[in-house]
């Protein structure tokens, strides 16, 4: 049973973002995103009392709860970047450049944290910017103007929810060794809230709200639903089945979100991109090896 759960992780996980770029159509990305965490706020602290851990809260020491407080606000500003990328660029190319963050938090973990890096890491590293490099590349039927224009606005933001998405796993390793898993990921998600509000006020977005249509505000809201429910089948997987096993199947949530950003948006791989998904692919698996 712990593998179908395993599957429905990846399966909830893809189409997160396929869900949460039919819900930005309109609406901006930052407000969507404060919308979001809301829901996926709920599931965190859902699985929290699930596991008991809620119980741990009060033993959390100053220094673990400083870098829980600096993981949230490095994994906000990556959801809130991811959410702009979304917005502006097509999910077959966000989703690889975000994904990129296994090998940033790599070379991350070898410079302050003195990890080795195998040889296999090192192939598996080349595999997945190679195969990045490929899927991130102008579609044959797009001119110079908007592969200009494109590489100006979602890459960057792409490049940055990769970079913070990095720095989220660097502190939280740096000092919450001691703090409970789904506890931890619960707190950072509360600081995750209360940045993404601070934008939005701070923004004066917050009257936009009321405008969200919505057909939107749906698709916001189950993105969110789609987060929570990957953490569960996750959570529920890994306590039933070998994590060796567990985690490469849900690395494959990119093949689900690249299936379904054709499905419903109709964006086509090329032969290039195709072969940087498998590359992608390959190089992600080849990291658990």
């Amino acid at each position: 049973m712990w593998i179908l759960f395993a599957f429905l992780s990846a399966f909830f996980a893809g189409i997160t973002a396929v869900l949460a770029k039919c819900g930005i159509k309109k609406t901006d990305s930052n407000v969507a995103t404060a919308i979001r965490t809301i829901v996926v706020l709920i599931f965190a602290w859902a699985v929290v009392f699930i596991v008991g851990s809620q119980k741990t809260i009060l033993q959390i020491d100053a220094k673990s709860l400083v870098f829980l407080i600096l993981s949230g606000i490095a994994t906000g500003i990556s959801w809130l970047c991811y959410f702009k990328a979304l917005q502006t660029g097509d999910i077959n190319k966000v989703t690889p450049v975000d994904k990129s963050s296994t090998v940033l938090t790599i070379i991350l973990a070898l410079i302050f944290f003195h990890e080795e890096i195998t040889l296999i890491k090192g192939i598996a590293i080349i595999m997945i910017l190679a195969g990045t490099f490929l899927m991130i590349q102008k579609k044959e039927t797009h001119g110079e103007r908007t592969a200009v224009k494109q590489s100006n606005s979602w890459l960057l933001y792409a490049l940055l929810s990769a970079v913070f998405a990095s720095l989220t796993s660097i502190l939280a390793k740096a000092g919450i060794e001691n703090v409970e898993s789904n506890l931890g990921t619960a707190i950072r998600t509360s600081v995750v809230l209360v940045i993404s509000w601070i934008l939005v006020f701070a923004q004066k977005k917050s009257k936009d709200i009321k405008n969200i249509p919505k057909k939107e505000l749906l698709f916001i809201c189950l993105s969110g639903i789609a987060t929570g429910a990957s953490w569960l089948c996750y959570y529920k997987a890994l306590q039933d089945g070998p994590a060796s096993v567990v985690v490469p199947i849900d690395k494959l949530s990119i093949v689900v979100t690249i299936i379904f950003s054709y499905i419903i948006f109709r964006e086509k791989l090329t032969k290039k991109s195709l072969a940087g998904l498998l590359l992608l692919v390959a190089g992600t698996l080849a990291m658990l090896l």
